[in-house]
């Protein structure tokens, strides 16, 4: 059973991943209704030149603008200057990417309703979201890295992303960004030579130079580029994770959100390094011809990667080697990324940085995805249980109820102990350090949409810190119980962008976590803060890991 468990997490991180102001709540959409397009508004001078975007809903939107130029396989580089305004007015192409299976299942296309744009490898490009350009606003700027694993997605996947409401109601400039991902951004091609000596970090080096762009420009835009906060869920919150790590990156931020993604550990360059030498050799190519491999179709070379990974994913099962994810992903190659993101502890250089930390209850719901378990009995959960824990079912099932008094027979299937786990480990960690505070949160509000087959899935929680509830309707229902826990989640996350500590009016006081307490705070219908609630249920389930961390 424990096989099947396993099989049936992948399928759900394949799925998912690859969807993957006044603070009162409105009905209005900031960010729609009329637009104001003119070429004499809405223009601004960045380093290269002038952009124009568009004001719409009183937001400034400005959307594709280049970051930075790469070649393939080589660290990002400044983008050229341009003569004249560059109209920035829709979405720049997404990196290639493997098609998404996710349209396949009618109620999940629906639900998060995602725009996969158009793709190109001249990806690296941003959008801004800012309330104005022209009065030295000096605002927080949040920076948006979208999920996907580090293989798929985009900065304008969901609905969710769009940065208009969060701008628009607290005062904020938002940024969301494209990178290069799979096979072009993590392909390790150091045994090749110095030429190569970044490819397998590539996509890791396109957020910084991003992030380096708003260091640079986005006070243009009316934000402050002395206080910049990073934020992102799954794969976005390991990319979080593991910029807290990289020498390059510091001083490019200074607040640090992870949503769903503590990815503590990542790829190690004995691992990488001979994906790389095996998708050369799967390319028929070698040392002497490499450069070659600039110009293979993205798809010859997608499909020699992926063979690669599995042949050497294979290799480092007999070796006892567990990670998050294997294959596409940072890689630590004592220069761009010189250690473990967070292990064996938090990161020296980002001791000063302010986090919170969190997930959602059920993340990988199994319900959702199986039909035919949405109405279980408890009888069934529990031989379901029987499989996994055994004689130990019954110690589950005390413990569980303990921290989850009143539960439902199919939050026995459908919580979460593969995103929480590692959440935790991740902010004791940072903890222990004695720097910047850390707090905890879990998301528990569950979807009333297609009946509530969504629960509290993997995602859930994105509409709400972008105060999206409204816009992503097919995921929150859009509600008013939705729109008002989005209005307080995020006046959170926009108040710890601007102050360091999350707080908004009607929730409790949120205090940072310990290794003592573990408070997490509980977005909710009603939010409330409690301490150690699930300790030591989950130090019991994790002596039957689903997969490693």
């Amino acid at each position: 059973m424990r096989t099947i468990l396993t099989f049936f997490g992948m399928v759900c991180l394949s799925a998912l991943m690859n969807s993957c102001g006044t603070g009162s709540v409105s009905h209005a959409t900031p960010g729609e209704g009329e637009i104001n397009a003119s070429s004499s508004t809405a223009v601004v001078r960045t380093a290269k030149g002038q952009v124009a975007g568009y004001i719409q809903g009183g937001v400034y939107i400005y959307k594709g603008i280049p970051y930075a130029k790469a070649e393939r396989f080589r660290a990002p580089e400044e983008t050229d200057e341009w003569d004249g305004i560059r109209s920035c007015r829709q979405y720049g192409p997404v990196c290639p990417q493997p098609a998404r299976q996710g349209w396949a299942n009618d109620e999940i296309a629906f639900a998060f309703n995602w725009n996969d744009g158009w793709s190109s490898e001249d990806c690296l490009r941003l959008n801004v979201w800012t309330p104005n350009i022209a009065d030295s606003g000096k605002r927080p700027v949040m920076v948006w890295l979208h999920g996907g694993g580090y293989t798929a997605g985009s900065g304008q996947e969901l609905p969710s992303y769009d940065g208009s409401s969060l701008a628009a109601s607290e005062d904020v400039v938002v940024v969301t960004v494209n990178h290069r991902l799979n096979v072009l951004g993590f392909l390790d091609l150091s045994a090749f030579g110095e030429k190569y000596a970044s490819s397998g970090n590539a996509g890791m080096l396109d957020i910084v130079a991003a992030l380096k762009w708003v260091r640079n420009n986005i006070a243009a835009f009316g934000g402050d580029p002395s206080n910049v906060t990073i934020f992102g869920q799954s794969g976005g919150g390991g990319k979080v994770t593991t910029l807290l790590a990289m020498p390059s990156a510091k001083g490019l931020f200074h607040k640090a959100i992870v949503q769903s993604g503590s990815m503590l550990r990542t790829m190690e360059s004995r691992y990488s390094r001979k994906i790389g030498v095996a998708t050369v050799k799967n390319l028929g190519l070698n040392a002497s011809d490499i450069d070659k491999i600039a110009d293979v179709p993205y798809e010859e070379l997608l499909a020699a990667g992926e063979k690669a990974v599995e042949q050497v994913k294979s290799e480092a099962g007999k070796d006892g080697t567990s990670t998050f994810i294997f294959g596409w992903a940072p890689t630590v190659d004592s220069v761009a990324l010189p250690s473990q993101p967070f292990d064996p502890q938090a990161p020296a250089i980002s001791a000063d940085i302010p986090m919170i930390i969190g997930t959602t209850r059920h993340e990988f719901t199994m319900t959702t995805y199986v039909p035919s378990l949405r109405n279980i009995t408890r009888e069934d959960a529990v031989k379901f249980l029987e499989n996994r824990y055994g004689d130990g079912t019954p110690k589950f099932l005390e413990l569980f109820g303990k921290a989850y008094p009143g539960y439902k027979p199919a939050d026995l299937i459908d919580a979460d102990f593969v995103f929480r786990p590692g959440a935790v480990e991740q902010a004791i960690r940072k903890s222990r350090q004695g720097g910047a505070p850390v707090y905890m949160y879990l998301f528990t509000w569950e979807s009333p949409v297609l009946d509530g087959i969504l629960r509290s899935t993997h995602c859930m929680e994105i509409p709400f810190v972008f105060n999206n509830a409204s816009r992503h309707s097919s995921m929150t229902g859009g509600g008013p119980e939705a729109l008002e826990l989005a209005s307080k989640m995020s006046r959170c996350w926009a108040n710890f962008a601007r102050t360091g500590k999350p707080s908004a009016e009607g929730l409790p006081e949120w205090e940072p976590f310990e290794c003592n307490n573990r408070a997490t705070m509980f977005f909710d219908n009603v939010c409330k803060v409690t301490c150690n609630h699930d300790k030591e249920l989950i130090d019991f389930t994790m002596r039957y890991p689903v997969r490693g961390f």
